[in-house]
């Protein structure tokens, strides 16, 4: 399983990503242009001390990301205000890249005509979206209780 943001535009939820990632041990695709720089000290910086930990690829843009072999394995779904499906009633699959829209402008047209699937996280009447990182967070747990993914050796209880 996989995890993609969307050219995102606060670094501060690239490194609640990266973070992510880590704890959940699941490979994060980064796809530019982010709207901050994105140099190294930038990344060490936002990944805290989590990097290390992290399996973060950079891809400069859609087209480089469409094209990376990781795409070759799996279903990409997007989460989005506009999907149709409740993602607590979509049948993931382990080989999923879930990906995440812009904070300020969600997905592009031609991103949504590449996902399989469009999911929606159900929100209460009236408020439009989460914060990517809390929505990304829901969308992979589901998605690993589904696969078995926290049934692996390397998950520990933090009780």
């Amino acid at each position: 399983m996989r995890f993609a943001l969307f050219q995102p535009d606060i670094p501060q939820n690239l490194g609640a990503a990266i973070r992510l990632s880590a704890c959940l041990a699941i490979s994060l695709d980064v796809i530019e242009p982010c709207a901050f720089p994105m140099t190294d000290k930038a990344l060490k910086r936002a990944a805290l001390d989590y990097g290390h930990q992290a399996q973060v690829t950079l891809l400069t843009s859609w087209t480089a990301f469409l094209a990376h072999p990781a795409r070759k394995e799996g279903r990409l779904i997007l989460f989005t205000t506009r999907g149709a499906e409740p993602f607590h009633r979509f049948a993931f699959q382990p080989g999923d890249t879930l990906l995440f829209g812009r904070e300020s402008a969600g997905a592009p047209d031609e991103v949504h005509a590449a996902a399989q699937a469009r999911l929606k996280i159900p929100l209460a009447p009236g408020l439009r979206s989460l914060n990517v990182i809390n929505a990304a967070s829901m969308a992979l747990g589901e998605a690993l209780r589904q696969t078995g993914g926290f049934d692996a050796a390397q998950f520990v209880s933090s009780a």
